[in-house]
């Protein structure tokens, strides 16, 4: 199962790239689970400067871009 994190405060970007990430793992026919981190000191325990960012496994993939679906399937591959 594919842990996939969003990193941000709850902004609109933020509430985007947990839509595109989740329909990204449903097109690619992945088990997934997604888990909002929304607190500073848990973000910055990534070492993520600018939001939204986007963790796959604990790596992170993305930060401070909205990626689209599309973008977004080959960082879960």
């Amino acid at each position: 199962m594919k842990k996939i994190q969003i990193l941000g405060t709850g902004c609109a970007k933020c509430q985007q790239l947990t839509a595109n990430a989740e329909s990204a793992a449903r097109q690619l026919g992945l088990a997934f689970e997604i888990v909002k981190v929304t607190q500073i000191p848990e973000i910055m325990k990534f070492g993520v400067m600018s939001t939204p960012a986007l963790v796959v496994d604990g790596v992170v993939k993305s930060q401070g871009r909205l990626l689209a679906p599309e973008q977004i399937k080959p960082l879960l591959s």
